[in-house]
């Protein structure tokens, strides 16, 4: 019995000598839905003494609840101009904040009869009654699809028929499920593992929306912890651009 308790308080004694498990929590837009396991498990074999958990959102939704006192320490956005207003906001760390990819958009159906060559033949085919895209006030992709619409002369044609998802998972989830004919998403998505074999897509030429560029920043709360700081280092580092790449990404 004396044995088992001397054991015991030695081995007592070497926890309390070890540093406490490093934790780090990451708000990431939508787009990320599924990258963020592959992302996670790569800093984490790179920092083994890290746990990273991670909540997904759109980007608007998240600069809310972060102003709130969400506690995440590090936000992944679909734009930069969510990061540069939480900055004004006061609730993050400016001289953090980096472009760490930019996504693609694509126009996506399940529908196996639907033609699918161009945005234009989508739009203005009468068979087709529902387009489903992110919320532009909230969700950067769901703006780079308004704005492609617009530049293409189609928004009128497309207005009766859009369906607006909170976020670009859920606008896809529409598409995926049939309650949409057809739905603006990221390219990150249709080329998920769940997903790649489901439907066809053609991406959105480029030059039809402003680039977006996804803004990665510590929190002030992130700002004071090195394992947050940590974070952004790696996501330039070449298995966080591996990664990202694997997703369609591009890289800056």
């Amino acid at each position: 019995m004396r044995k088992r308790l001397l054991l015991g308080i030695a081995l007592s004694a070497v926890a309390a000598q070890m540093p406490a498990a490093e934790k780090v929590m990451v708000a990431a837009a939508a787009n990320m839905a599924y990258v963020m396991g592959p992302l996670d498990a790569a800093f984490e074999r790179a920092q083994p003494s890290v746990a990273v958990e991670s909540e997904i959102g759109a980007s608007g939704s998240l600069v809310a609840q972060i102003a709130n006192g969400a506690p995440y320490d590090v936000f992944l956005s679909a734009d930069l101009e969510f990061p540069r207003r939480l900055v004004a906001m006061g609730g993050a760390d400016g001289a953090s904040l980096v472009t760490y990819a930019f996504g693609r958009l694509v126009l996506w159906t399940t529908r196996p009869e639907l033609g699918i060559a161009s945005v234009e033949s989508v739009v203005r085919n009468p068979r087709v009654l529902r387009i489903a895209m992110a919320n532009p006030g909230t969700a950067p992709y769901g703006r780079a699809a308004e704005e492609a619409l617009g530049r293409l002369g189609l928004a009128d044609a497309a207005r009766p028929k859009i369906v607006i998802g909170e976020n670009i998972t859920q606008a896809a989830q529409f598409v995926s499920s049939r309650n949409a004919d057809a739905g603006f998403v990221a390219y990150s998505l249709v080329v998920a593992p769940n997903l790649k074999e489901r439907g066809r897509w053609i991406e959105v030429p480029a030059e039809l929306y402003t680039p977006i560029a996804q803004g990665a920043v510590l929190t002030m709360r992130g700002a004071s912890n090195p394992a947050a700081r940590r974070y952004i280092g790696f996501l330039a580092s070449r298995q966080a651009r591996d990664v990202l790449a694997q997703f369609g990404y591009r890289l800056p």
